[in-house]
């Protein structure tokens, strides 16, 4: 390298002051100084050169953006803002403090508390010209540092800093409840229709009885309509009345003059009138006989309900009792549709027009209103389902809509749209316009090479010629090779039988060889030897050897002012990471206090921080020579656990798959055995769109390609999403039934695979549209890949119901391509389907282990704050991962003894043994803390085993199965 100093301070300045007003972190400057640095060929200056100079460069900048955010703001708002730190709320805090509460569950009134903390939140100031041209990552840095300080500590603040970073938490809070209120929206609008079914269930169980009532009703209405009821007597009697004057009136005309009429009736003009009217009441009486009769039963518009309760039956026509069900929230989710800026993110607005013409008619009280707008054009319901149009509808009424039942539509539609991100809500970051998040396509085009590269979906010389042709081309012979190989390989599968009629495939299953013997020797030798730990020891000794515990700090960045942080960590990372209670903790623990550790894990851990530490691990562990008995780090298995939680939150439902309420700790488990990754996720949501966000959030050295999911894994979008950003994604297939295989081409037969495809010439790729839309596909994947959107934010809204937007559908015809090459792979290749099963019985026994650890109270997450139970997850992660390494150095200490002793050990056999050993750990009692002030000896990382054999042949799950 080049001698030149200062040249690379230059460049390293440049670097830095030009990221440092996007990133935050001093560690994350420097990693970029010293990147461009060696990409100048230059030599590198000290580390702590470095250092020095990304702590003043981020302090500078860092200063400069918070005089821009105080300086938009005007003198009132800032006032404003400084009275939050002052004035007191109802529960005593100050009015700061209801800056960073959560939204509560989606209930009735916190429904409609939320619309108010809205209104609360828009009069603060409009917070979008505050943080104009602020990175939003800087943004959320900034709302981060307010969030874990308190009034008493900002008012320390110099007035500059103090607003800015109020400021920047009410911008994130006025996205939050923004977000919030959709989120609600869309639940409180599934769960009236979830009870809209329900009702239709109990309907079904209860026709009888009110068909039987019906029946009943009409028997009596036709009595009195028949002859010999009072209706028909009264209309006989009403025309025996009327029948004197019409003789008399007989042979007069419309023109004849009232001289005329007198002389006729002979002046009897009066007594004939009066028998016309007499008639007339008679005829009434009749009829209000008939209208007592269905008064008795209960009125007209309860007869109308039943019969709409037995038609909702006969047609399972669920949507005509919707209104029922969401006739209390009318008001509040109006007042929603009012306060909340929506827009369409294409250009089919149908759904937003209805919900106009349904404002305009907010105030309407009839059964009717009419289905012209202002423009008199009849308002387009297109978008509706036939169930729908058919409730809304009423043929006998042209040019009407049915009030209650165009309302309940149009809420339901939005929320759906809300759901696929067809509709977006200004102002807000989970629900805002996705598309506007991704990159253009020039900048796309400046990157494609090299990520073309990376990724692997081409080779070196070939991104040139990477267009939209080639990569069609490239997904047509991936799947014609698929099949054909497949197609010809039938004959020797013994495992696969495909039923000629049904085209559903069956596979054998398979019968491990069991452990062998010499493997389970070794393990209970292993075992036996495994020296006593206590949990806090284990946490205290991977901090010395690691030290992990340097990361974590208070966000302003400055150094932690704790007389003893590393014991303090040590501590919140045992009490935490166990989910126990610092103050329950604090009855355990002698020297600490619960709020001391409440302080300390709220001040200075934060969710970015764990996952730092969290990677920490993963790259000690990852160098540990008894990682490679394991894998070798190209596989992961994502997969979800329920937790139980409190229920007075958004995240918090029902889970479907669980049958109970609480969320889901999704994990990204590495096939040696570690967590790369660990969300929280609600239970309603396809845990499929995490699947690639753990692995892009993955910052460690451990950078896996292989990607093994339980069925959840079963998207088309997520398959797409995973071949453009270069991931196999591999899921275990359990049932077939439901799953489609496609063809190539119509023209595309198979001598013994077809009936997999269905009849022939259906289940056909649309490369043309694949085609079609390359550009946006290679934007979306760039842009995922870059950090520009989320895989998450994207996947959320391609799901099956995103029909809308084209992106859509050529993420789900890449992703049958994908898929169906996955299923062909996987009934032809018995090994890779053992692998597949090792893998995710494997994150099976990481949901066991982390529980294990995990055991205070009862495992249920006593925080109603989403952003504490993402929190309280990476706890349980990290101590679970200090475990993991903890126990396989002692796995590798007892195999070097044994190896001293003589024993000859077969690699083989060591990949039987799981580093989730719990037998030797101590989980309970008093916790001492005496060993966190004990340095431990440095570790031993290698180990005399060659681990090569394990690599070049098939790991079967005689090896995985049992180590899982």
């Amino acid at each position: 390298m080049k001698y030149d100093q200062a040249k690379a301070r230059g460049i390293a300045e440049q670097s830095i002051r030009k990221e440092a007003a996007a990133k935050n972190r001093p560690a994350d400057l420097i990693n970029i100084a010293l990147e461009k640095v060696v990409e100048a060929g230059l030599e590198l200056p000290g580390f702590s050169a470095f250092d020095k100079m990304a702590s003043k460069i981020r302090t500078e900048v860092n200063a400069s953006i918070r005089a821009g955010i105080h300086d938009r703001m005007s003198a009132a708002q800032r006032a404003g803002l400084l009275r939050l730190l002052e004035e007191r709320d109802s529960d005593g805090t100050t009015l700061f403090n209801r800056l960073k509460k959560p939204a509560q569950g989606p209930t009735w009134s916190h429904f409609k508390n939320l619309t108010k903390r809205l209104e609360w939140l828009d009069d603060l100031g409009d917070t979008c010209v505050w943080m104009d041209g602020v990175a939003a990552g800087k943004i959320t840095d900034f709302a981060g540092e307010a969030d874990a300080a308190d009034a008493s500590e900002l008012r320390d603040f110099v007035p500059v800093k103090r607003i800015a970073l109020v400021a920047a938490l009410t911008h994130k809070a006025r996205m939050r409840v923004r977000d919030d209120l959709a989120t609600m929206f869309c639940k409180r609008v599934a769960t009236k229709i979830k009870k809209a079914r329900a009702e239709l269930e109990e309907i079904r169980l209860a026709e009888r009885e009110i068909v039987e009532a019906l029946i009943g009703n009409y028997r009596t209405v036709l009595k009195h309509i028949d002859a010999g009821g009072p209706a028909q007597e009264a209309l006989e009697k009403a025309a025996a009345m009327t029948a004197e004057a019409r003789q008399a009136l007989q042979g007069l005309d419309e023109e004849a003059s009232a001289a005329e009429v007198t002389r006729r009736l002979e002046g009897r003009v009066s007594p004939a009138v009066l028998a016309l009217v007499r008639a007339q009441v008679v005829q009434a009486g009749g009829l209000g006989a008939v209208t007592q009769a269905v008064e008795s039963f209960g009125g007209f518009t309860k007869q109308y309900e039943q019969i709409e309760k037995v038609s909702a039956h006969h047609g399972n026509f669920w949507e005509v009792l919707l209104y029922g069900q969401i006739g209390r929230d009318r008001a509040v989710m109006f007042d929603l549709a009012d306060k909340l800026e929506f827009t369409a993110t294409s250009e089919d607005s149908r759904v937003l027009d209805a919900l106009a013409h349904a404002q305009r008619h907010q105030s309407a009280r009839g059964e009717y209103i009419t289905a012209f707008n202002e423009e008199g054009k009849e308002v387009d319901i297109s978008f509706a389902t036939q169930n729908w149009r058919k409730a809304v509808v009423d043929k006998t009424r042209t040019g009407q809509f049915v009030r209650k039942h165009f309302e309940a539509m149009v809420f339901t539609a939005l929320a759906e749209e809300l759901r696929t991100g067809d509709v977006a809500v200004v102002g807000s970051e989970e629900y805002a316009d996705w598309s506007e998040q991704l990159l253009d396509w020039e900048a796309v085009q400046e990157t494609l090479g090299s990520y073309l590269g990376e990724v692997g979906l081409c080779e070196e010389g070939e991104t040139t010629e990477f267009d939209a042709k080639f990569f069609r081309r490239q997904l047509e012979d991936k799947l014609r090779n698929a099949a054909a190989a497949t197609d010809s390989g039938y004959p020797d599968n013994e495992g696969l039988v495909i039923d000629p009629e049904t085209g559903i495939p069956s596979l054998k299953a398979h019968r491990a060889d069991g452990q062998r013997p010499s493997a389970k020797l070794l393990e209970q030798e292993i075992k036996a030897r495994m020296p006593e730990r206590s949990l806090m020891g284990i946490v205290a000794r991977t901090a010395y050897w690691v030290e992990w515990w340097r990361r974590f700090g208070p966000p302003s960045g400055n150094e932690p002012k704790l007389t003893d942080p590393l014991g303090r960590y040590v501590i919140v990372t045992f009490v935490k990471g166990t989910n126990m209670g610092p103050y329950e903790a604090a009855r355990h623990i002698p020297g600490v206090s619960g709020h001391e550790l409440s302080y300390v894990a709220n001040r200075h851990f934060s969710i970015v921080l764990l996952n730092e530490v969290i990677s920490d691990l993963v790259n000690a562990h990852a160098r540990l020579d008894i990682s490679q008995a394991w894998g070798d780090g190209t596989a992961v298995t994502a997969d979800g656990t329920h937790m139980d939680t409190y229920l007075d939150n958004l995240l918090s439902e029902t889970s479907v798959r669980y049958g109970k309420p609480g969320g889901i700790t999704y994990h990204h488990i590495s096939d040696t055995y570690i967590a790369l990754f660990t969300h929280f996720i609600p239970c309603g949501v396809w845990e499929a769109v995490y699947i690639i966000e753990g692995l892009l959030k993955n910052t460690s050295e451990v950078q896996p390609t292989t990607v093994h999911a339980d069925t959840q894994g079963q998207s088309f979008p997520v398959f797409a999403l995973a071949h453009l950003l270069g991931f196999d994604l591999m899921p275990r297939i359990r049932n077939w039934k439901e799953l489609a295989f496609y063809r190539p081409s119509k023209q595309s037969e198979y001598v013994h695979i077809d009936a997999l495809f269905g009849e022939p010439g259906k289940n056909v790729i649309d490369f043309d549209l694949i085609e079609s839309q390359f550009r946006h596909l290679m934007r979306v994947a760039v842009s995922v890949r870059e950090g520009a959107i989320s895989s998450s934010t994207l996947l959320k809204r391609l799901r099956s119901g995103s029909r809308k937007n084209a992106t859509y559908a050529a993420f789900r015809e890449v992703g049958r391509v994908i898929r169906t090459v996955q299923l062909l792979r996987y009934l032809s290749d018995a090994p890779l389907r053992r692998r597949v099963t090792a893998a995710t019985n494997k994150v099976e026994s990481f949901n066991r282990f982390s529980q294990w650890v995990g055991f205070g109270n009862r495992g249920v997450i006593a925080d109603n704050d989403p952003i504490e139970q993402e929190k309280a997850m990476k706890f349980n992660a990290l101590l679970t991962n200090a475990v993991i390494f903890h126990n396989a150095l002692d796995i590798a200490e007892i195999v070097r003894q044994l190896l001293e002793e003589g024993w000859e050990i077969d690699p083989e056999d060591l990949a039987h043994i799981s580093p989730y050993l719990t037998e030797h750990i101590n989980r309970f009692g008093e916790y001492s803390t005496h060993e966190v002030g004990i340095q431990p000896e440095a570790y031993d990382p290698t180990l005399d085993i060659d681990f090569t054999p394990l690599r070049e042949q098939d790991l079967t799950t005689a090896g995985l199965g049992q180590a899982a």
